[in-house]
């Protein structure tokens, strides 16, 4: 490149790599040869060591109404080394360790300038096809159609894209097959407990829902020294697997009789939770943690990822009589440059476990494994090698 922030043979220059494409929602992802381009300026092209499956990109895949749209290229939870840089880049360097991040933190937005968001407002957030600044796409298949970006990161690829604002450089020391995870599943689950929530010692939580983000929250209140963690789910195998997260109490939603799920919580905790958290993406299950919780000074925190078009009904009533908190929590308040690297250093500290969570691996060919593993209820996450 002119600026010689690269020395690659390759900056500059279209790179024919192997990407996992969604050409149908539903069906196997196809490995298949692509052309991804070169980074403009704002932008970092990234080789992905790894990435794992979230449950986001599942459902994602499975969507068939917009925001959906084929042919995609998912994956938002990874690390790689920057390859090649665009104009204008000088917080990265090739050969630098990052995770590409799918919230942005352009570090001037007044959102950004402020410890009480991490919305910020100059990119913000969205289900997007296209890079965020120039609204286009950085891949094309070996015929030369355009491939869609998913959530700014697009990880199932040897080589993305992203935005300056979306990286995040990190110690290379850390294993790839942990710091992946703090793309989204750590950042979100620790980070609504410790940060959004802001749980107190002593208190009483309860997660709904104990996928990889429910047990990432129990990490978290675990971590602000939460006295009882109480685990909901339809699977009860799942409360074994939970107790290693720091999960105390489990209570089967299935088996609740002729009660309400909160009517339940209310009698096991004495009349409510100090902190609900919904980690599952149903409206109906928001309502329940909404009513699970103690009047005066509970909070619900959501952190599923709802269909689109989903709608909540609450009580007027009992939103002014109850004093009670709703709040959502995108990537657990984490500011992705900010925080991020202070979550790692819980990690590198041994202060914050994260090795419990990646369960299975599987090489790149093999990503529609891994779909088939989360899916099956027996995963918490998969970590996908691009190169081994």
């Amino acid at each position: 490149m002119e600026d010689g922030k690269s020395s690659s043979q390759s900056a500059g220059k279209p790179i024919r790599c192997k990407a996992a494409i969604c050409r149908e929602a539903g069906e196997p992802l196809v490995i298949e040869e692509i052309m991804v381009a070169p980074p403009c300026p704002y932008e970092v092209r990234i080789r992905i060591i790894c990435t794992s499956l979230c449950y986001s990109d599942i459902t994602f895949w499975k969507l068939t109404v917009p925001p959906a749209c084929v042919p995609r290229i998912l994956g938002h939870e990874a690390v790689g080394v920057v390859e090649s840089v665009g104009e204008n880049v000088n917080e990265v360097a090739p050969g630098d360790v990052v995770i590409p991040t799918f919230l942005s933190e352009c570090g001037e937005c007044e959102d950004c300038c402020s410890k009480r968001s991490n919305l910020c407002s100059k990119f913000p957030f969205k289900i997007h096809p296209w890079m965020p600044r120039y609204e286009n796409s950085r891949f094309t298949d070996l015929k030369g159609e355009v491939l869609y970006h998913f959530l700014f990161v697009s990880s199932f690829s040897e080589y993305t894209v992203v935005d300056i604002n979306h990286v995040v450089k990190i110690d290379p020391a850390i294993p790839p097959d942990r710091a992946c995870l703090f793309g989204c599943c750590i950042a979100t689950g620790v980070g609504a407990a410790c940060k959004v929530a802001n749980v107190e010692a002593g208190s009483t939580v309860v997660i709904f829902g104990l996928g990889s983000i429910g047990l990432a929250v129990a990490k978290g209140a675990k971590l602000c020294g939460a006295n009882r963690i109480i685990g909901v789910d339809v699977n009860p195998d799942k409360f074994e697997i939970a107790k290693k997260f720091g999960v105390t109490e489990f209570i089967n939603s299935k088996d609740c009789g002729n009660e309400s799920l909160s009517q339940v919580v209310k009698e096991m905790t004495g009349g409510g939770a100090d902190y609900c958290f919904e980690c599952v993406g149903l409206a109906s299950l928001v309502q329940e943690a909404y009513a699970s919780c103690r009047k005066g000074w509970g909070k619900t925190i959501v952190l599923g990822v709802q269909k689109p078009g989903s709608q909540l009904s609450l009580s007027s009533f009992e939103v002014l009589h109850s004093g009670k908190t709703l709040t959502g929590a995108l990537f657990g308040g984490v500011k992705a440059k900010s925080d991020l690297p202070l979550l790692l250093k819980r990690y590198t500290d041994n202060e914050l476990q994260v090795d419990e969570f990646v369960t299975h691996e599987v090489k790149f060919q093999d990503i529609n494994r891994a779909f088939e593993l989360l899916m099956g209820g027996k995963c918490i996450r998969c970590v996908i090698w691009m190169d081994k």
